[in-house]
């Protein structure tokens, strides 16, 4: 099945942790954790956390240690098709939280949200692709679909890449049917 994350962090600097991290599944289920830091993870920047709202002692209070966020990571994901909008942040995060959490970095495996799309999309259109500029196509509705205020948290996030996948199959339907009307 297919799933979406997506992560918060600590900043975005080389040693940047994550602080929450949200699925989706393709049918809605969804799971989102505030992630307590381990000890070794230091590294904190305000502007980040003015732009996701959690603060440091939030995450002592409320996360969840890593151990546990693996745990479930781990039940609920593997052998599931991960999806990410950047998958090279989130690659980032996710393998930091797996090693926190003393597994492989490459026990879970992301690939990017807009691959996807272009691949859904390609299927749909069929042979009537060839007329399509299908990665336009892709970036047009994900564009339109750009929230005028982001919710730079975990779940919205991850909620928005599956809602994308539906407009891009909506969209994409739609061209269908005109090229055979």
């Amino acid at each position: 099945m297919i799933v979406f994350l997506d992560f918060e962090a600590s900043s975005l600097s080389k040693h940047s942790y994550p602080v929450e991290i949200a699925w989706v599944f393709e049918d809605g289920r969804s799971r989102s954790f505030l992630i307590k830091p381990k000890s070794g993870w230091t590294d904190w920047s305000a502007d980040a956390e003015k732009i996701h709202g959690i603060s440091r002692d939030r995450l002592q209070k409320e996360g969840s240690d890593v151990e546990r966020v693996v745990g479930e990571l781990m039940v609920e994901l593997s052998g599931h098709e991960l999806y990410a909008s950047s998958p090279s942040w989130d690659g980032k995060w996710l393998s930091a939280l797996l090693r926190g959490g003393g597994k492989p970095r490459h026990a879970l495996r992301l690939r990017k949200s807009d691959d996807l799309f272009i691949e859904v999309a390609s299927a749909i259109l069929g042979a009537d692709s060839a007329n399509v500029d299908i990665p336009g196509f892709v970036a047009d509705v994900i564009a339109q679909s750009e929230p005028v205020n982001p919710a730079h948290r975990a779940l919205p996030d991850a909620r928005l890449e599956l809602k994308r996948l539906g407009l891009v199959q909506g969209a994409a339907r739609k061209i269908a049917a005109s090229c055979h009307d």
